[in-house]
Parts: structure tokens; C-alpha cells; sequence
């Protein structure tokens, strides 16, 4: 009989994650090494992977770190050729790698250099790693992607990054496309939408007076997440017990996308972005 512990077993499975060298990657690279994968660790920057690697290794896992511009599609074709040459084969990736550039900016103000910065790594770049390593693994059998996306793909939001929220609602709609296209041949393509979690991206707007407390009355469960609570939903469409799922976008985000409706940032956010963006583009054109 298959038992829990199974199903969501990855032991000699290869995963590869993008964007690994700190926050959510590197959690996401410990718990799928954790679970018996041999882990590919990307991003750009080799002094953190490496570290990366350092911690999975002492912990009784395996792992190499290779760097990687997402927004290259040269580079990631390299990715995924080097994490078969390293272990044999490929079964997982996580498109973790992503940018918000554009945060602090009203959409009147945006730059278009960030915009297109922005297009070219949330959207470019999960394009890229899943055609390649899509291609990998319809001729190898199979395999699952799960693009890291964002429940700000969901829907709009008061003065959040534009660009941002653009390119995930296009990677949830690349996911859909991807999972109906590959998976009458063995390859299942999610999402995973977080809500709000600590990390590189998001703790300058944590710093923020009154933005903790913005994100809090829109959750549900009135708190931020912790990290620790993505590892589940990322095992379940990383293994085999997700084997019947595909096409999904899967929210762990505490109730903030049941809500209808939404809201302007409190005075204090603003004030604060107009002094982190002193040049105004955090400021309205017009009335509001």
C-alpha cells in the first residue's frame, strides 16, 4: 500500500529552482531536498547559492549551484542542460525567480524601462525555463513545473506594481496553456500563488508605516505568512500526490484573494514611498 510519506517522496528525483539564493527559493530548495530531491540551486548570485549548497549538503541532502540570468535564454538553456549532465535527468522546476521593480510607482509614473525589466524576468524568464525544461522532459517521460506566481495575478489593485501584477496574471494564463498542451504526455504545469511573505522582495514595503497592518485587515487569518507554510502546496504539485493535478493555480495567501473589493494604502504608505521615490513617481497626477 502507498502511504503518505510516498506520495510525497521526490528521493531520486532532480528539481531545479530558480531565484534560490535567498527567501522563498532557498526554502523551497531545502524542502524539496529534504524530501530526497537532488536540487539544482539558480539565481545570480554564485556567493549565495553556494551557501545554499553548504546547507543542504549539512543537512544530508545533494545539491549544485549553477547561476543563471531568468531573462537569458541562453543561460537557462544551459541551466537545464547542466542540472541532466549533473544528475542524470530532470523532474522538477520551480520558477521561483522574479522581480518587482516597479513597486512605489503610481501607473501613471511608471517608467518604461521597469516595466519592460519587469516583463522580461517575470514573464520572459518563466517562459524560457519552462520551454526548456518542458522539452526535457516530454522526451524524458514526464515531470512537474510549478511556475511561482502571485495572487496579485488574480485581479487589480490600488496603486500596486502594474507591471507586476500584469506578468503574473500572464504566467497563471501561460500555466493553463502550458498543462493543456503537455499533460496527455506525462508533464503536469501549476501555479503557486502566495500572498504576502517575508522576503528580499517584500520587506522594504514591510518597512513601510502601516503597510503590516494594511496586509493584516485584507487577510482573512488577519497575519502574514510564514514561509515555512508554502512547503506543503509546493510538495503537493512537486510529487506524486498531485499526480491528478494540473492547469491549477494553487493560493496560499491566509484568505486575502476571498475578499471582493480593495482598498487604497493607508496616509503612512504613502508618505513613506513618496520618500523612498523622492523623484514623485509615487505621487498621483490629478485628484486622489
Amino acid at each position: 500500500m502507498t502511504t503518505a510519506t510516498d506520495l510525497f517522496s521526490l528521493k531520486g528525483k532532480t528539481a531545479v529552482v530558480t531565484g534560490a539564493s535567498s527567501g522563498l527559493g532557498d526554502c523551497f530548495a531545502h524542502v524539496l531536498a529534504e524530501a530526497g530531491a537532488n536540487v539544482v540551486v539558480s539565481a545570480r548570485r554564485l556567493d549565495r547559492l553556494e551557501s545554499v549548497v553548504e546547507s543542504i549538503r549539512a543537512a544530508g541532502g545533494e545539491a549544485v549551484a549553477v547561476p543563471c540570468d531568468v531573462a537569458d535564454a541562453t543561460e537557462v538553456a544551459r541551466l537545464m542542460e547542466r542540472a541532466c549532465e549533473a544528475f542524470g535527468r530532470l523532474d522538477v522546476v520551480v520558477n521561483n525567480a522574479g522581480v518587482v521593480v516597479d513597486g512605489g510607482s503610481t501607473p501613471e509614473k511608471m517608467d518604461h524601462a521597469l516595466f519592460q525589466e519587469t516583463v522580461n524576468v517575470n514573464l520572459l524568464g518563466v517562459w524560457y525555463c519552462c520551454r526548456e525544461a518542458g522539452a526535457r522532459m516530454l522526451a524524458g517521460g514526464g515531470g512537474s513545473i510549478i511556475n511561482v506566481s502571485s495572487i496579485m495575478g488574480l485581479g487589480g489593485g490600488v496603486d500596486h506594481p502594474a507591471a507586476y501584477q500584469a506578468t503574473k496574471a500572464a504566467v497563471n494564463n501561460l500555466t493553463r496553456n502550458l498543462a493543456c498542451s503537455w499533460g496527455n504526455r506525462g508533464v503536469r504545469v501549476n501555479a503557486l500563488l502566495p500572498g504576502y511573505f517575508p522576503s528580499e522582495m517584500t520587506d522594504q514595503f514591510f518597512a513601510l508605516d502601516g503597510y503590516t497592518k494594511y496586509v493584516e485587515d485584507c487577510t482573512a487569518v488577519g497575519r502574514v505568512g510564514r514561509a515555512g507554510e508554502l512547503a506543503g502546496p509546493l510538495l503537493l504539485l512537486a510529487s506524486d500526490a498531485g499526480s491528478y493535478m494540473t492547469g491549477h493555480l494553487l493560493t496560499v495567501d491566509g484568505g486575502y484573494s476571498a475578499s471582493i473589493g480593495g482598498r487604497p494604502f493607508p496616509d503612512s504608505v504613502y508618505a513613506g514611498l513618496r520618500a523612498v521615490f523622492p523623484d514623485g513617481r509615487a505621487d498621483h497626477i490629478g485628484p486622489g
